[in-house]
């Protein structure tokens, strides 16, 4: 199934004929209050919310999906988990490419020595939004990749039982901003992390090494290439990263991105594919004006 936000926070199902809204299924949320949850309670919730999902869509009027304006797919993620060079390709364009190193050694190596990293949640942003470039002083890239969105809490989890965590995939956008500097510090700034179209649920995808993908800038190719050449797959992320950390209920997990990364600047059009998930097209634009507080 694939599930939506659109508008004013409303909830809808993605089918072939458009969207239907499915909000008041979602109303049985459970209410919170402070301190809030940890974690994203619509994810928590999906799996018993599903099969009201498929019996309310059945028969029900359908939007067109040129008439609403998509949203953010997973509106609370607890943390935001990225790999770095986790393409053999793209480590070795990494080494090669001293705009990219920045003769920083802990730029070159691979990802199972360097670990994985975080990127703030304030850097998140959804498909009707835009990449906003606030430093055109440095080179700005984009990435894209997988996205895994974690369906329920877990600690220390095998790589064989890994994908019982999922509940959903999605197309994600880790935009870079280049330089000397740790990678969550220049992969963190505000709007440099985008997530969707739309959920696509883990039964739709039950193998994610078997996904190809492409991302253009402006109609041309940058990055084309295929989930089964991860260095560490899917399974072997989760087990990585929860041998560290706890994952939570919309915890996303960012595969790493494949060869081919470039430079992006205002005025430009990305435009992001997935096999079995879907398209998603974002503008680049300069920075927002500071808004006085």
């Amino acid at each position: 199934m694939k599930i939506c936000r659109f508008g004013e926070n409303r909830f809808g199902v993605v089918t072939a004929d458009g969207v239907v809204d499915v909000t008041e299924v979602f109303a049985a949320l459970p209410a919170s209050g402070y301190p809030f949850p940890r974690h994203d309670v619509m994810i928590a919730a999906l799996p018993d919310l599903l099969p009201k999902l498929a019996k309310f869509v059945e028969g029900a009027d359908v939007i067109p999906l040129d008439q609403i304006k998509l949203a953010l797919p997973v509106a609370n993620p607890g943390k935001l988990v990225a790999a770095p060079v986790n393409y053999a390709k793209h480590l070795q364009e990494v080494r090669d490419q001293a705009e990219l190193n920045h003769a920083n050694e802990a730029h070159m190596r691979q990802i199972k020595d360097i670990g994985l990293f975080l990127k703030a949640n304030s850097s998140l942003i959804g498909p009707g939004e835009a990449v906003e470039i606030s430093r055109p002083d440095r080179r700005n890239d984009h990435e894209i990749e997988l996205a895994v969105v974690i369906g329920k809490t877990g600690k220390n989890i095998s790589a064989a039982d890994a994908l019982d965590y999922v509940a959903a995939y999605t197309i994600g956008l880790d935009m870079t901003v280049r330089g000397p500097e740790d990678r969550s510090f220049r992969k963190s700034l505000d709007t440099y992390s985008v997530l969707g179209p739309w959920l696509v649920t883990a039964d739709e995808i039950p193998d994610p090494a078997t996904l190809g993908f492409e991302l253009t800038v402006n109609g041309e190719t940058r990055q084309k290439a295929h989930t089964s050449d991860l260095v560490l797959s899917v399974p072997e992320l989760i087990e990585y990263a929860s041998s560290f950390y706890t994952l939570h209920p919309g915890d996303v997990i960012f595969t790493g991105t494949p060869e081919g990364v470039g430079q992006v600047h205002a005025g430009d059009t990305i435009h992001a594919r997935i096999d079995g998930i879907g398209e998603l097209t974002v503008q680049v634009t300069g920075a927002a004006q500071a808004k006085a507080g």
